[in-house]
């Protein structure tokens, strides 16, 4: 469904700093630089990084939501500490288990140097 995505920073080389140890806790390649933006790519999805074309800050999207694929809850685990550990915040509760509509899923959230809020997924088989 989805061909890319994409979002701001107004500090490109934090970002890349946690996208580099998050996206590489999830088994991606550090990230390249590419028109000035940060690439990854992995799995067959493309995640870039880019200060904004037209030269306003970058904000985040208050209210979305970006998800990483965990291969499983250590992954997630992983995916978490690393995100800490090179400049993002924890959000809402602690990496676990959540129950929903779709099944139990484990879930981590965390707040990238920009504000986004991104999430490590890992769906448990039922």
């Amino acid at each position: 469904m989805f061909s890319h995505i994409m979002v701001g920073s107004n500090d490109l080389d934090a970002s890349r700093k946690f996208y580099d140890a998050t996206l590489g806790a999830l088994g991606a390649r550090a990230g390249s630089e590419n028109n000035g933006r940060i690439v990854y790519m992995h799995g067959g999805g493309l995640f870039l990084v880019t200060k904004p074309i037209d030269g306003e800050p970058a904000c985040h999207a208050n209210g979305g939501t970006i998800g990483f694929a965990a291969a499983s809850p250590e992954q997630a685990d992983a995916w978490h500490a690393a995100g800490v550990a090179n400049g993002g915040t924890a959000i809402e509760a602690d990496p676990g288990v959540r129950e929903g509509p779709f099944g139990k899923l484990y879930l981590a959230y965390l707040r990238d140097p920009a504000g986004n809020k991104v999430c490590a997924m890992h769906r448990i088989p039922a």
